[in-house]
């Protein structure tokens, strides 16, 4: 079993759903070096203001950036707590399928080792 490293069923499906899309996985590796506008976000792409504040709202919903006012504008910043946690949950995956694997290959070798006897 996998542990879900501080993460519902629900948030994971959320954060896996928001990093499923090209530019909101550019969104967070831009907010991740430096915070930044949501108008300075769109101009980065060719997609109108608005496409590029729902893609937001998005990875806001998915805790993976949030917004927050600053004058008129809205500053956009990568969440690095929860960024951690989906890190936690892939490598919990990841140690699943090396322990599978290792499983798998003394299994193989016994079965080598019982042929050749």
């Amino acid at each position: 079993m996998v542990a879900r490293i501080e993460l519902s069923d629900a948030e994971v499906d959320r954060v896996f759903h928001a990093l499923a899309d090209a530019t909101r996985r550019d969104i967070v590796r831009r907010t991740l070096v430096g915070e930044a506008s949501v108008s300075e976000l769109a101009d980065a792409y060719t997609m109108s203001f608005a496409a590029v504040q729902k893609h937001v709202a998005v990875l806001e919903g998915a805790g993976l950036v949030t917004k927050q006012p600053r004058g008129r504008t809205r500053i956009v910043r990568a969440e690095p707590g929860q960024i951690d946690r989906v890190r936690g949950l892939l490598d919990a995956y990841a140690d699943l399928w090396r322990g599978r694997i290792d499983r798998l290959d003394a299994l193989l070798e016994e079965d080598r080792e019982q042929g050749s006897s």
